[in-house]
């Protein structure tokens, strides 16, 4: 069977034009920015962009979950009603990563260090519908559940086997397609290459490279799940202080010499050198690549771009040794 090429996609979030806030936005004109973002991700050469995630990642989930006119019983979302408003403004023909935010993550946001599993799956089964609902539009071409704090929240008192049938729930919709899981920590790689409805394990290897040694090529071949492999790093914070330790000074204090510097620290050849790293190590288990996380945080909407782009010439130039 023919491999599979390694596809460029993005985990979501993104910075606002200078100037706007979303505080009184019109429905329209929300929809007309997340499409110029979206263009603006396609311009910069991600294959697979992700909707744009300009909304907080809990509320655009849990606010219509937790509202009574949305739900057929508390906390689990009427099918009808389990909408990703921003796949409004993706074009026809165009298909984007859909990204949910996953039920242990949910979770903890409301009820942190508890133990209500009844709740969890309930949570589990609102997500599911919210990808149903998204793949019922015919705009999704890789589906992925964000759970960020797995391995990292000590606020996460499941057991392994809950988290697992909770994942399980949610994933259901995604069974025969590409779906991602996107991991802060590798600590829970392993038990979700054992969910059967994901089938792809994303990890920040770009901010730490030591996280691929901690994924087994085994597991992955056994359990038929791929890899994504993060090659450009995404904590502008720490890659500022990085630089400001570097040079003696505060380069928030001069935002274009910090994004030139930006740019030249994450290059094409030093992201190109992590998908190498990473291909070594995995081969054809790995399957997707693109930035650690998501942009939103960055200065302004023409470094995020330009990181973006710097991913494509890397993997443009991997896939030129790589036919």
């Amino acid at each position: 069977m023919e491999q599979e090429r390694i596809f460029f996609d993005d985990i979501g979030s993104y910075p606002l034009p200078r100037g706007v806030r979303l505080d009184g936005l019109s429905r329209d004109r929300y929809l007309q920015l997340v499409g110029q973002v979206l263009a603006e991700k396609i311009r910069a050469g991600v294959e697979i962009p992700t909707y744009p995630q300009l909304r907080d990642m809990i509320r655009m989930f849990m606010d219509p979950i937790k509202d009574p006119d949305m739900t057929e019983s508390p906390f689990l979302i009427r099918r009808e009603k389990a909408e990703i408003l921003e796949l409004q403004a993706v074009p026809p023909g165009q298909k984007v990563r859909v990204c949910v935010t996953g039920p242990v993550e949910l979770y903890i946001s409301a009820f942190a260090a508890t133990h209500y599993t009844d709740i969890l799956y309930t949570l589990a089964e609102s997500v599911s519908r919210f990808l149903q609902w998204a793949k019922d539009e015919g705009k999704m071409a890789v589906a992925s559940l964000d759970e960020p704090s797995l391995g990292l929240n000590s606020n996460i008192i499941f057991s392994e086997e809950e988290i697992q049938e909770a994942l399980e729930i949610a994933s259901r919709p995604c069974r025969g397609m590409h779906c991602e899981v996107h991991l802060h920590s590798p600590l829970y790689a392993e038990l979700c290459a054992h969910v059967s409805g994901i089938d792809i394990l994303g990890v920040e290897s770009a901010a730490h490279p030591d996280y691929l040694k901690l994924i087994e090529r085994e597991v992955l071949e056994d359990t038929g799940t791929y890899l994504r492999a993060g090659i450009a790093r995404t904590d502008i914070f720490s890659l500022s202080a990085q630089l400001n330790d570097r040079y003696k000074v505060n380069l928030w204090e001069d935002l274009p010499r910090l994004e030139r510097e930006i740019i030249s620290l994450e290059s094409p050849l030093i992201m190109k050198g992590r998908l190498d790293q990473a291909y070594a190590q995995f081969g054809d288990r790995l399957i997707a690549t693109g930035p650690d996380c998501g942009l939103g945080p960055w200065p302004s909407q023409e470094l995020a771009g330009s990181i973006l782009g710097n991913c494509a010439a890397a993997i443009a130039f991997f896939r030129s040794e790589h036919p």
